[in-house]
């Protein structure tokens, strides 16, 4: 049996778990992987370290405890996210009127741009979306190339659409803004070649500027929004926040500034449940290092 097949059906057995009991097994399981040493849990710590520089070394403690339960329950409960049908879905989000609020913020003439981070579940945001309004992805793809048909898979299946992070991509997504398209992007990867180092959390970290320059380009507004994971196994509730002024500016700093105030509004909401493991400040501006 392959790997992609024991994924598949790990996430498949997973599925059938109420989802109470996934994050309950999840919360163990995270709890467990934060007391052994690992390059995730360094990470973690040194974000949070230069993140919340002025909190208690407890407190950061106890964030990245919680920050690991909260990645337990996202590996458990990806198998529902990915695998169950569109009504279990619907029933998994207490709020869907949120869709009503992102509704009023598209105008009728252009599109719309959807800034995703790294936080709750994304993957369960855009498939939720997607059965209102049609969303198409922007998505890098992964190092592991066996594992793309899967994610492509349970990303479309409920009519989504994702377009690769390559120049091609890029013109199509810019074509269906123009055409009056709902456009997911994530804001807070860190691009490989462009970009500028602008303030994150204090500390500067380079940010992408295509999502501004969509925006400016095109004329369409840009929403943040992420799926927040509710406690004991509730739910989860759709967030949708207004740009920061500045996020189309013609001024990279400014713009990458906005884009990254967006992304810290959405994070200090559900701050556990950011990706945290992921390094954020790297690579750091000239002449300075990066913390890990």
């Amino acid at each position: 049996m392959s790997r992609i097949q024991l994924i598949r059906g790990f996430l498949r057995a997973a599925s059938r778990l109420p989802l109470p009991v996934a994050h309950a097994l999840g919360a163990v399981i995270g709890t467990a992987a934060a007391l052994v040493p690992s390059r995730a849990r360094h990470v973690t710590r040194v974000n949070l370290r230069v993140c919340f520089p002025r909190a208690s070394r407890p407190w950061r403690l106890r964030m990245l405890f919680a920050a690991f339960r909260e990645l337990g329950k996202q590996l458990l409960e990806t198998g529902i996210i990915w695998f169950a049908d569109e009504a279990r879905l619907r029933r998994l989000v207490v709020n869907p009127d949120a869709l009503d609020t992102l509704a009023a913020h598209w105008p009728e003439d252009r599109g719309l741009l959807l800034a995703a981070p790294h936080l709750g579940n994304w993957e369960l945001a855009s498939l939720f979306i997607n059965q209102r309004f049609r969303v198409h992805n922007l998505y890098r793809p992964p190092r592991d190339p066996e594992l793309e048909p899967l994610l492509l898979e349970a990303r479309e299946r409920t009519g989504a659409r994702s377009l690769p992070a390559t120049p091609a991509g890029i013109r199509q997504l810019y074509k269906l803004l123009r055409q009056g398209s709902l456009v997911g992007i994530l804001p807070d990867q860190t691009p490989r070649e462009s970009g500028v180092h602008a303030p994150f959390f204090g500390v500067p970290a380079r940010t992408m500027g295509l999502l501004s320059q969509m925006a400016r380009k095109t004329g369409a507004p840009v929403l943040f929004t992420f799926m927040e994971r509710l406690p004991w196994g509730r739910g989860f509730r759709l967030h949708v926040l207004p740009a920061p002024a500045g996020i189309d500016a013609d001024d990279p700093l400014q713009a990458a500034t906005a884009v990254n105030a967006g992304v810290e509004a959405c994070v200090r909401r559900a701050p556990a449940q950011y990706q945290w493991t992921y390094r954020r400040f790297r690579p750091a501006p000239p002449g300075r290092e990066h913390p890990y």
